[in-house]
């Protein structure tokens, strides 16, 4: 992923790992802690990857991990998480949101974080398929493999980055673009941008 997805709009930020693994009460993975010390935070697409702290930027506080977790844990438990696997809401850490309310999250099936499997709640799921499903790789892995076209079928309920390579835009860049009256992903003119929720000097 590191090498397909440009970095052109990275943040920047620098993320203490130590305090978040602290408060998390867990160890991250580290591809997950390589794309963030990349990129920054933002999202690629519309998929929000999701920091595992709450970010200082207005208007973003409540999206990371700590907030996510209570909400994905009530999917898994509502839908009987994915079948043939026994672990409980407990085990699930999410890593993901967006793209038209598709939820990713690892499954913290033992000690070493770098051997966690992705696992997607898909909104829109094939008919007579449940909404939950397990992918036995890691979260830079998926991502790469969902741009390339590496699975059998879409891993999502949305297409979007189906086969297709997504552009990194940190949160900082979408709030400089909605300032501007650009869309916040294209950076194209939007005459919609000033209906976001914005920060305004």
């Amino acid at each position: 992923m590191l090498d397909l997805v440009p970095k052109d709009f990275a943040g920047g930020e620098r993320i203490d790992w130590a305090a978040a693994e602290a408060a998390l009460g867990t160890r991250l993975p580290s591809d997950y802690r390589a794309v963030l010390d990349t990129y920054g935070v933002g999202s690629i697409g519309d998929l929000v990857i999701l920091p595992p702290l709450p970010s200082d930027l207005p208007g973003w506080e409540e999206c990371h991990m700590g907030s996510s977790t209570a909400g994905i844990r009530d999917l898994w438990d509502a839908c009987g998480g994915v079948p043939g696997v026994p672990l409980g809401a407990d085990a699930v850490l999410p890593w993901g949101t967006g793209m038209n309310c598709n939820e990713m999250a690892w499954l913290m099936d033992g000690p070493d974080p770098d051997t966690w499997p992705v696992v997607a709640w898909r909104r829109q799921h094939a008919w007579g398929e449940p909404p939950w499903a397990l992918f036995d790789c890691g979260m830079a892995e998926f991502i790469t493999r969902m741009m390339l076209g590496r699975f059998d079928d879409c891993p999502l309920g949305d297409a979007s980055l189906w086969k297709r390579t997504g552009t990194f835009v940190s949160w900082r860049e979408q709030e400089r673009r909605l300032l501007a009256g650009l869309d916040p992903q294209t950076g194209e003119p939007c005459p919609y941008a000033h209906m976001f929720p914005v920060t305004r000097d």
